[in-house]
């Protein structure tokens, strides 16, 4: 199986609870699952969501001799994994009815697209976007100072 040059692996507190919420929330398709030995501990699964590739696996720390790296042990996570969608409004309900928490509505932004931000219940955080109207950078400079003001910390130079 050809992979592509980059794929997120998620650590979750339960995967094959993960795996289910995926297939809900976001339409995953499930390739493979592997588990570790006789045990129901999922060591690696390989999911497809809108075309993209998804590892995934339940924490395995005790089996590692480490601590448990899931969002929920670390208080959060500094990733969010950004889906680029054509009808970004129907896999935000679908994903909301499912069980994510909206952290940052869904809306049409300055920059162009309709843009929300979600975290699943497994802590992971998740951006959802469609390109709504082509702006240059330019204009999306811009329009950014309208948002933020002329001394931002966010102005590019």
């Amino acid at each position: 199986m050809e992979y592509p040059p980059l794929v997120p692996y998620l650590t979750v507190s339960d995967a094959a609870g993960a795996i289910e919420f995926y297939k809900n929330a976001f339409g995953a398709v499930e390739l493979r699952r592997h588990y570790a030995g006789e045990s129901s501990k999922i060591t690696h699964s390989h999911l497809v969501i809108n075309g993209a590739t998804l590892f995934l696996a339940d924490d395995c720390s005790e089996m590692m001799g480490g601590k448990s790296m899931t969002p929920e042990a670390l208080g959060g996570s500094p990733i969010t994994l950004h889906l680029v969608l054509d009808d970004v409004d129907s896999f935000w309900d679908r994903a909301v009815a499912a069980g994510a928490t909206v952290t940052m509505a869904l809306a049409d932004q300055f920059w162009g697209d309709r843009y929300g931000q979600l975290t699943d219940p497994y802590g992971h955080k998740w951006a959802l976007g469609q390109e709504k109207v082509k702006l240059t950078e330019e204009e999306i400079h811009e329009a950014a100072k309208q948002v933020f003001g002329t001394k931002s910390e966010f102005a590019t130079p």
